[in-house]
């Protein structure tokens, strides 16, 4: 095979510029340190280097995540902190409150400062981060979670969630506490009630008196109390009574001794402990008349029912009312009536639609309806309301569930300063109702405190996790950063030696091709 001229010198150019090639690529792998320049240097090294960068954007996600969360956690710490002083400040106040010897303008007193720390606590609860947002709104951040409300009482406006960040590939954390999980959800020690239903003819003023109940045992009381409720406790003689449950079954024996027994002349009445509920019997005789004539008293006490509040909308075209409400079904109560209330809204005179509270625009609503006839009777997730009148179209009305079960922080405060501003009268039952308020308030201040204790409890084992992680996630960045570095930085002796077998392959070619293009046939004639 002859080969021409302009071939032999095509050839060695492309050989020349392929070497010169080899010889600019190896040096720019020795300047940057890089060796993968382009994909087309190592496919399978570069399509890792992706998969490397990729879990580095991840694990830089993560640290910035657990920054936030730590520092959102520590915040909220620091104001539960402070909200655990001012709430500690109340239960002495409260303790001092229950003094028979303070006179009405000493507890008048303690009430103007109760009245203070209702203030504080307000700006607690209504704490911001850093970004001007709530730090107890649950996942409703931009929304403040507590307003006071003209009657005095206050509502929650936040939610029942949390703000989740992903820590970890597998690990999302809290990184905040709804004020209703914190402040709100805390069981009523008051959550039962009691009232005299019969009285000897013979008195001629209430002489026995029954407290409302504390309940001690939750777990006792929801298992034992509830399922008997309601109950008659009824005074045999003047030192003997009895208990039966709803079903006339006669419980004596399941309270504290187990006799059945008081003591009439006890000063600060007879504890009976039942089913998880605390009771005082006080006895108040008048001056020289003896215990036989307490026979005969009977008293109901039982679960506290749930009440509901309802408002109409000032804009209804129609005069209709909704009025009373009750628990018709209790289990589809519990489970489905929305904690915040709802709100009705009439399409027509029958036809109805309910909407969770608040109502925002655009919300679709969560059931709907048609008022009974004669009477007519509103349903919504188990509970019943009457309706005067006849509604229009567009009529709205909001219904709020006042449960006894649970009471916020606030509102213990809020109740328990009213009554420490209502002066006592000389009559027993407004000593013993104050007695009761203050033993109440004293209760739901340490479920308040405790249940801010295991937040804060909660709070301590998320900043920890962030720490572990936090070491975790410091340990993957550096094997990250490492096995990058092993797959695209250039081993220098390896290329310096290849650049020089490039540079002497370079000189040879060069110095080849010269002889080779000298050569012709006259050089063999």
């Amino acid at each position: 095979m002859r080969l021409s001229t302009s071939q032999v010198f095509a050839s060695n150019v492309t050989g020349y510029q392929k070497g010169y090639t080899d010889i600019v690529k190896t040096q720019q792998q020795i300047s940057s340190g890089v060796r993968i320049q382009t994909p087309a240097d190592d496919p399978v090294g570069a399509a890792r280097l992706l998969q490397l960068e990729q879990q580095k954007a991840e694990l830089d996600q993560y640290s910035t995540n657990m920054t936030t969360a730590t520092n959102g956690l520590t915040q909220q710490n620091a104001v539960l902190d402070s909200v655990n002083n001012v709430l500690q400040r109340a239960r002495e106040l409260t303790v001092q409150a229950g003094n028979g010897a303070l006179a009405d303008e000493d507890r008048g007193a303690i009430a103007s400062e109760l009245e203070q720390i209702q203030g504080q606590l307000m700006n607690l609860v209504n704490s911001k981060d850093a970004n001007g947002q709530y730090l107890f709104a649950g996942s409703n951040s931009g929304t403040q979670p507590y307003t006071k409300n003209p009657d005095g009482t206050y509502s929650y406006n936040g939610d029942q969630t949390t703000l989740d960040l992903q820590v970890a590939s597998a690990t999302r954390l809290p990184v905040n506490d709804s004020g209703w999980s914190l402040f709100e959800n805390i069981p009523n020690a008051s959550r039962t009630y009691s009232t005299l239903t019969e009285q000897p003819v013979a008195a001629d003023e209430q002489q026995a008196f029954l407290s409302q109940g504390l309940v001690t045992d939750d777990t006792q009381y929801d298992k034992q109390f509830r399922g008997g409720s309601p109950y008659t406790l009824e005074l045999l003689s003047g030192t003997q009574f009895r208990i039966t449950d709803a079903s006339g079954q006669d419980v004596t024996t399941e309270a504290s001794g187990g006799n059945g027994t008081f003591d009439p002349t006890a000063s600060d009445g007879t504890t009976i402990g039942f089913r998880g509920v605390q009771l005082k019997l006080d006895v108040a005789l008048p001056e020289g008349e003896g215990s036989s004539v307490l026979g005969g008293y009977r008293f109901a006490f039982g679960t506290a029912p749930d009440e509901f509040a309802v408002t109409r909308n000032p804009s209804n075209t129609s005069s209709a009312q909704i009025t009373g409400g009750s628990v018709a079904d209790q289990a589809t109560y519990s489970s489905s009536f929305p904690a915040n209330g709802v709100v009705v809204r009439f399409t027509d005179a029958s036809a109805y639609e309910v909407y969770t509270q608040p109502l925002k625009s655009g919300d679709a609503a969560i059931a709907s309806g048609s008022l009974t006839t004669n009477p007519p009777i509103l349903t919504i997730a188990g509970a019943q309301f009457s309706v005067s009148g006849t509604p229009a179209s567009g009529d709205q009305f909001t219904l709020q569930a006042d449960t006894r079960e649970t009471q916020g922080i606030l509102e213990t405060l809020s109740t328990l300063t009213t009554a420490l501003q209502t002066p006592l009268s000389n009559e027993t039952s407004s000593k013993l109702a104050l007695r009761d308020a203050v033993a109440s308030a004293i209760s739901n201040l340490d479920k308040g405190m405790n249940n801010v204790l295991a937040t804060q409890a909660s709070i301590g084992a998320r900043l920890n996790t962030i720490d572990t992680l936090t070491t975790e996630n410091e340990s993957l960045s550096i094997t990250n950063a490492s096995t990058q570095s092993s797959i695209r930085d250039t081993d220098m002796a390896a290329a310096t030696s290849k650049l020089l077998l490039q540079q002497t392959m370079l000189e040879a070619a060069q110095a080849s091709f010269l002889k080779i293009s000298q050569l012709s046939l006259f050089n063999k004639m």
